[in-house]
């Protein structure tokens, strides 16, 4: 698949995910759609920024890894999130420039809520996202927390000194103001769509609107 087509269908399942209209593509089709856009990203060798992926993203399509011998990692099947269990990531920095700031990985179910947080760095080079959960809270509702523990006293300075190798981390190949793409430390795909109103549909809004 060929990069354009695989941005179209990444696209494209990023709408119907939303409920903006259009069928979402196959789970095989996003397979394909993803491996093409992070091919044409390493021959393109174009870093990406850390400020595009600031915000809070729910993740829509995500796939399985297993370990095969002499093969290494295999991509396994995957899937679309459902929706009555909204799994979300955002990423936050008062100065991007830093390429420092912080993570929060959140899943719902029904009212209730489990987050994960902790300090984020960001390589441009390699436009890796290296990361650490040191605190997780339990809630209910919008803002109500029932239970919060610290998993790690570490200090910023401190989780800027340790080696990437020994961190998770998120290798980025797509940057969109709809959605973005990345490969886990772990081997696994996954597409996230930006919570809220998509910025291309809010473009089309205001444009019908002038007409």
């Amino acid at each position: 698949m060929a990069q354009p087509a695989a941005i179209a269908t990444l696209l494209q399942a990023a709408a119907a995910w939303r409920g903006e209209g259009g069928d979402r593509p196959s789970a095989q089709a996003m397979v394909s759609a993803l491996l093409a856009a992070e091919s044409a990203a390493r021959q393109q060798k174009t870093p990406l920024a850390f400020e595009p992926l600031l915000g809070e993203w729910r993740l829509c399509f995500t796939t399985a890894t297993r370990k095969a011998r002499r093969r290494g990692i295999v991509l396994g099947p995957g899937f679309y999130m459902p929706g009555f269990v909204p799994a979300q990531i955002g990423f936050a920095s008062d100065d991007p420039a830093s390429n420092q700031g912080t993570i929060s990985n959140q899943v719902k179910l029904g009212g209730l809520w489990l987050r994960f947080t902790g300090p984020c760095r960001f390589q441009p080079k390699k436009s890796l996202l290296a990361f650490d959960f040191t605190q997780v809270a339990v809630g209910l509702g919008e803002g109500r927390v029932l239970w919060q523990r610290t998993l790690r006293e570490e200090s910023v300075e401190d989780f800027v000194q340790r080696a990437i190798a020994k961190l998770p981390f998120f290798a980025f190949f797509q940057a969109t103001p709809d959605f973005v793409a990345a490969r886990g430390r772990g081997g696994g795909l996954a597409l996230w769509v930006r919570a809220g109103a998509s910025p291309l549909a809010a473009r089309s809004a205001r444009l019908a609107e002038r007409q």
